[in-house]
């Protein structure tokens, strides 16, 4: 199943929260937050959450992750399509991180695993 983005930026952090959870090989033993600073039409601040096994979602600002990922929406829906290298995407300016780039780079990696 592809999320649909015209679901809105809410209802896609809730599909993401699900399939995470749903297969969770990927994330096992991961405990890390990333904060997501999204600006664009339809913006928002998210905290993705990896702990015990599981991933939960927070519609909420933070400057308390361990990664923080400043980005416009639509680049955020290439992110999680597998359409855009968190690497190119620093380097070009479209994506900001505050914190571990490394933990930026590992989302993409887990992101990857499931489709969409």
């Amino acid at each position: 199943m592809v999320i649909e983005y015209e679901k809105g930026l809410q209802q896609t952090w809730l599909e993401i929260e699900r399939k995470l959870n749903d297969d969770s090989a990927p994330i096992q033993g991961l405990n890390v937050s990333y904060g997501f600073n999204l600006s664009g039409e339809e913006s928002g601040n998210y905290v993705l959450v990896f702990a015990d096994n599981q991933a939960s979602v927070t519609a909420k600002e933070t400057d308390e992750a361990d990664c923080t990922l400043t980005m416009k929406v639509e680049d955020f829906y290439k992110l999680l399509a597998g359409k855009l290298n968190t690497t190119t995407a620093f380097m070009m300016g479209k994506l900001k991180v505050k914190g571990s780039l490394g933990l930026a780079l590992k989302l993409e990696n887990i992101l990857t695993q499931y489709r969409f």
